[in-house]
């Protein structure tokens, strides 16, 4: 067994991500996770105070790496507008698909103790927003932001959960979707 010493809060969270995607949310807990680690639960409570503070450092940490990635994927597409929109909602699928619980659990906390500072999380989205603003102006950017990042997540929720039963490529469905929304908002900034 590992002397508590030898861990830290980084590895907790690894290994709390780690285990989060092999069991769920809802095995997840303080006793399994310091077996997981090779300690025992008391070692954690040095670093973790209870399991809501480890649900919100597991979402802080989900949503850095997911703006991460949108940074990321904005840097590899074109500058224009619609390119760099579509590419961050094409990755908030493509992340969602490849970490279900993890981004299951940062978008559906309900308690305040378990969700990141709104602060940053609005620090995090600015400049997507500015990216937005670009194609619809400043004042509509924020509804426009919002509907895009809710169209993806309605979209991967709805998949993650088997709600979309009928046929079809799905690859094609989101892509048909992502097109009609940015399509809606040229067509609004054009009316303006």
């Amino acid at each position: 067994m590992p002397y508590p010493a030898q861990i830290d809060h980084e590895a907790i969270l690894t290994s709390a991500e780690q285990l989060l995607e092999r069991t769920g949310i809802e095995q997840l807990s303080l006793t399994l996770l310091a077996s997981e680690l090779g300690v025992k639960t008391p070692s954690l409570y040095r670093y973790i105070a209870n399991r809501d503070a480890l649900l919100r450092s597991l979402n802080e940490r989900t949503m850095q790496q997911l703006f991460s990635a949108f940074t990321q994927a904005r840097s590899a597409a074109d500058p224009v507008p619609t390119a760099q929109i579509s590419a961050v909602l094409r990755t908030q699928r493509a992340f969602a698909h490849t970490r279900p619980h993890a981004y299951m659990l940062a978008f559906s906390s309900t308690s305040a103790a378990q969700r990141p500072d709104p602060a940053h999380l609005v620090r995090l989205v600015l400049p997507l927003q500015e990216c937005i603003a670009e194609l619809v102006g400043a004042n509509r950017s924020l509804s426009a932001l919002r509907g895009g990042l809710a169209l993806v997540h309605g979209f991967v929720m709805l998949e993650l959960n088997n709600q979309l039963q009928r046929g079809g490529d799905l690859n094609a469905a989101f892509e048909d979707s992502v097109r009609v929304y940015l399509a809606g908002l040229a067509l609004v900034q054009e009316n303006e």
